[in-house]
């Protein structure tokens, strides 16, 4: 990914660039998380594209391995797991397919590169015909804030504003210790 001009000091985006060139802690994940403002749903509409905030969560890594995308909002319906198809095409993929047990278990067995042969062959199997969460207003972290609820899986992402192009995710889903983080930035115009 190219770089694009660097950000002004002491902005969010400055951090932001901070956290990830230097590593992050899940204490300091978590504030700059909190520093950051609420999302609506409205500000989300669009498709965005996704990268890690690593912070030695089990899911570092991942779904990058993987050729995760990002994620696409039409109003409260989302498409959760958007994945690049291999021919410079995008697919949004049914989560309902995601083997959680290795997820929670053993995260890192899915960056195995037979692992991602694997996924990339079973790809067109896994597409997502209709969205598979929905965005609602919730509150996390005592701030209620846009959340995508996955439709069939114990997995929340709410989301605070970076900039007007870049919002900050955070992941937790039930039986998976910690807060994965993640960056999305607006991919359309």
């Amino acid at each position: 990914m190219a770089a694009g001009p660097s950000p002004a000091p002491h902005t969010p985006a400055a951090r932001l660039a901070e956290l990830r060139r230097t590593g992050a802690t899940t204490p300091a994940a978590l504030a700059f998380y909190d520093s950051l403002a609420p999302v609506t749903l409205e500000q989300l509409r669009g498709t965005w594209r996704g990268e890690d905030l690593r912070t030695d969560h089990p899911l570092d890594g991942v779904l990058g391995r993987l050729g995760w995308y990002g994620k696409r909002f039409d109003g409260e319906d989302a498409h959760p797991l958007l994945f690049e198809d291999g021919t410079g095409g995008v697919v949004a993929i049914d989560p309902r397919y995601v083997p959680l047990t290795v997820v929670r278990r053993w995260p890192r067995v899915l960056g195995h590169p037979a692992a991602v042969r694997a996924f990339r062959a079973l790809l067109p199997l896994l597409r997502a015909r209709r969205p598979k969460a929905r965005l609602v207003m919730a509150e996390y972290r005592s701030v209620a804030t846009a959340t995508m609820v996955y439709d069939r899986l114990p997995v929340f992402d709410a989301f605070r504003w970076v900039d007007d192009r870049t919002v900050l995710g955070a992941m937790w889903m039930r039986g998976m210790p910690g807060t994965y983080f993640f960056v999305l930035r607006r991919a359309d115009a």
